[in-house]
């Protein structure tokens, strides 16, 4: 479930606003008993309560099956209904962000794996899904310092297919409706690498850009922070100017500006002693600007 909390029962009383933002007051007011968090409750419980039906009477009863898979249904029903409650009304709370992931987890790996034990399902089949989900949610919390995945088109289509072959698999098909789920079945395990790759590939590249990102900031901050960048002031032949002078004798060139019926303004400073320029406004000359040795005073 994504979204920003907003007030809800319990809260402040606030009406919420249909998808908007609140501040940070109105995020610690959101509820845990909110509609979205009990849909996700309910998709837990319906958990072990889908396993036991599946498994009633050996788990080859045509009728307890399709007790189960009216659970199994209802548990992905839900997980529909949530995150668009969430995202709608603004019901996001520490409980949902955990609990949802595992409730999707759950009750996909409760089918698979019960599937596979009643020799329904091939096992590799549920461990290449089982693997790429359980790789995929590690991997998020590699990046998340870095950056968050959001879910794509193809995750989604992933989570519909999966959904829809695992409870064609939980009812008792025979004929053209068996041979149909098998290849819907093999329709999500693609779905399921493909995604699976596609995410590896944002996570390696949002992570290096962060990297970069930091390893610039630093970069900056230490040349912020240098024995030879000082910040002087003086008097100049018009008026008077600042600069920041960087270096043994500065390097590159030097831009100011100044303004001011006087031509009282700034300058940065890093060029040779001597070089530079100075933009200024308001009949204000320009002039040379001196480089200057570990933050003494330049001068137009």
């Amino acid at each position: 479930m994504t979204g920003v909390p907003a007030s809800a029962a319990g809260g402040s009383g606030a009406k919420p606003v249909r998808g908007g933002k609140l501040g940070a007051a109105a995020v610690n007011q959101a509820s845990l008993w909110n509609i979205a968090n009990i849909l996700t409750m309910v998709r837990l419980l319906l958990v072990p309560g889908f396993v036991l039906l599946l498994f009633h009477n050996g788990g080859y009863d045509p009728a307890w099956r399709s007790f189960a898979w009216a659970a199994f249904a209802i548990a992905m029903i839900t997980d529909l209904f949530d995150g668009h409650l969430a995202r709608t009304y603004n019901l996001v709370t520490d409980f949902g962000k955990i609990a949802d992931p595992i409730a999707d987890k759950a009750i996909m790996g409760a089918a698979l794996i019960s599937l596979s034990i009643l020799g329904d399902l091939p096992w590799w089949i549920t461990g290449v899904i089982l693997a790429r989900e359980l790789g995929i949610t590690l991997m998020r919390f590699w990046v998340i310092r870095h950056a968050v995945i959001p879910a794509s088109r193809g995750g989604k289509l992933k989570t519909l297919a999966q959904g829809t072959a695992a409870g064609m698999y939980v009812l008792m098909l025979t004929g053209p409706l068996a041979t149909l789920r098998f290849w819907v079945m093999m329709v999500a395990v693609v779905l399921t690498v493909v995604t699976g790759l596609d995410y590896v590939r944002q996570a390696v590249v949002l992570r290096r850009r962060s990297l970069a990102a930091e390893r610039a900031a630093e970069a900056l901050q230490e040349a912020a922070g240098s024995p030879g960048a000082g910040v002087v002031s003086g008097p100049g032949a018009a008026g008077a100017a600042g600069a920041v002078a960087d270096g043994a004798a500065g390097s590159g060139p030097a831009v100011g500006v100044a303004g001011g019926a006087n031509g009282s303004g700034s300058a940065v400073a890093g060029g040779p002693a001597g070089s530079g320029s100075v933009v200024g406004g308001d009949a204000v000359p320009v002039e040379p600007v001196v480089g200057a040795r570990d933050g003494a005073e330049a001068e137009r």
